[in-house]
């Protein structure tokens, strides 16, 4: 009996970092010979239609005119296109934990009925509230793809443990150290992601964690976006749950510029202001795509720049504050570093980290901003804001040593910002992380070579899909 080509429908988590590693997966699975149906809800189709200026609809076309077999479709998130999910971050999430659901079977049931070759999996984003419901009803295997370090999906597995004891869900939780967490040997309560630290636990974003988790411990299989060797005893244990593949680093090919947009906003290009300065000299920095930062901290980080006469990229999403603050800098700051100091709404980031130029990168330690990093080699000042930032912070500085913290959200400081600033371009600190980021990366380029651990995971992943 002829085998069954593999047609996975491969869906991203509505939010720019989720998206640029799922795209990267699908293309990665369509180059193996697996046919794609990649969907997108139809706001991030938009967003990045006005972002690139593109006036094709669909974004895989040169994926396909290269042969790829990638199709693509677009579902509603249950809001009008104009709302603004950014300025309205809970009711944009109280639509993913109710609405989405139901417009994503509607699409699914019909691509099931009418598409060859027939759909034999679903690789969807372990953020969802509804991937192992609906991959039942239509007898699909559901595959969750988490795009976080593995350490971060071990702590939301095991939020259970982390109640139990006392050090989350609670009125007042616990503030010692975490022992107990299969494959983590301790973590401090303030290394936890932002939402196991909080005591209120009824908000919309708890809803989603609780319900998806539920949702991945019937998964099949979880692909991770990380890698075996900087992971190795926390997936060990996660093996034991079920199968766990580290398919890490999910780069574009040739880590440049994808071939498929990917970018929320218009991208700046900053090659020729590089070029210009000495290599090693520049300071990038970016608070991501996303989360927010408060004016306060905001300021007191420029005024940290602007005592360290650093060079610097700065890229300044237009909310980055708030949808409400078009000018978040302070008064001068634009005119007192003119020459040396660039500030964009956005740019491609893995084209700035890679130019020989930059020597630091000021980061919210988003987890894809610290794999684009550690692939340049480019040592970290980490701020995280959100989320898994905190834990990521955690694995920069306190487990791999290649990068400095400079101080909590409302506490942070324009002396202590220059001074970081200072010794991780040019003091000891530095010379330890540049040091230390090139044994890290080591283990990354291993991994992706041709019997490197996410490379062979890959592989198996592909036979299990072909069985």
């Amino acid at each position: 009996m002829a085998k069954l080509k593999p047609h996975a429908v491969v869906m991203a988590y509505p939010l720019q970092g989720h998206i640029i590693p799922a795209v990267h997966l699908a293309l990665r699975l369509a180059a193996y010979g697996c046919t794609i149906t990649f969907i997108n809800t139809e706001a991030v189709h938009y967003q990045t239609l006005k972002a690139t200026g593109a006036d094709c609809n669909d974004p895989f076309v040169p994926a396909r005119e290269s042969g790829l077999d990638i199709r693509y479709e677009t579902v509603s998130d249950g809001l009008p296109l104009s709302f603004d999910r950014s300025l309205n971050h809970d009711q944009f999430m109280y639509s993913v934990l109710h609405v989405l659901s139901a417009h994503v079977e509607e699409l699914l049931r019909r691509l099931v009925a009418t598409t060859e070759p027939p759909i034999t999996s679903l690789i969807i984003d372990t953020f969802f509230v509804w991937p192992a419901t609906i991959g039942e009803k239509l007898g699909l295997p559901y595959i969750s793809f988490w795009t976080e370090p593995a350490l971060i999906f071990t702590l939301y597995y095991h939020m259970e443990l982390l109640r139990k004891n006392g050090h989350f869900g609670c009125q007042d939780n616990r503030k010692d150290a975490i022992t107990y967490i299969p494959g983590v040997p301790s973590i401090e309560p303030k290394e936890l992601t932002s939402y196991l630290q909080e005591t209120d636990t009824s908000s919309v974003v708890h809803q989603i964690i609780f319900k998806a988790f539920d949702e991945a411990k019937r998964a099949k299989i979880i692909l991770c976006n990380t890698v075996e060797e900087l992971e190795s005893s926390t997936i060990s244990a996660l093996k034991l749950e079920k199968p766990f593949y580290s398919i890490g680093p999910i780069f574009p090919t040739g880590f440049t510029r994808s071939t498929v947009a990917t970018s929320l906003w218009a991208e700046s290009d900053c090659t020729n202001w590089l070029n210009t300065k000495e290599p090693g000299s520049v300071l990038y920095i970016s608070f991501g795509s996303y989360a927010h930062v408060s004016k306060r901290d905001l300021c007191e980080i420029a005024q940290g720049i602007l005592n360290s006469k650093v060079n610097f990229i700065w890229v300044l999403r237009p909310d980055v504050v708030s949808s409400d603050e078009p000018n978040p800098l302070p008064p001068g700051f634009l005119e007192e570093t003119k020459g040396h100091g660039l500030v964009v709404q956005w740019c491609c980031q893995v084209e700035v980290l890679s130019h020989p130029a930059v020597g630091g990168f000021l980061t919210h330690c988003g987890w894809n901003s610290i794999l684009e990093s550690v692939w340049c080699s480019v040592p970290m000042l980490c701020f995280p804001l959100l989320t898994d930032q905190f834990t990521n912070r955690k694995l920069v500085v306190r487990d791999w040593q290649i990068g400095l913290a400079i101080g909590e959200l409302n506490e942070v400081a324009a002396d202590d910002v220059a001074e970081k600033l200072k010794d991780l371009m040019s003091g000891k600190k530095g010379e330890r992380a540049r040091t230390e980021i090139k044994k890290v990366r080591k283990f990354l380029q291993d991994a992706v070579e041709i019997n490197g651990s996410s490379q062979k995971n890959f592989d198996q992943f592909i036979l299990d899909l072909t069985k």
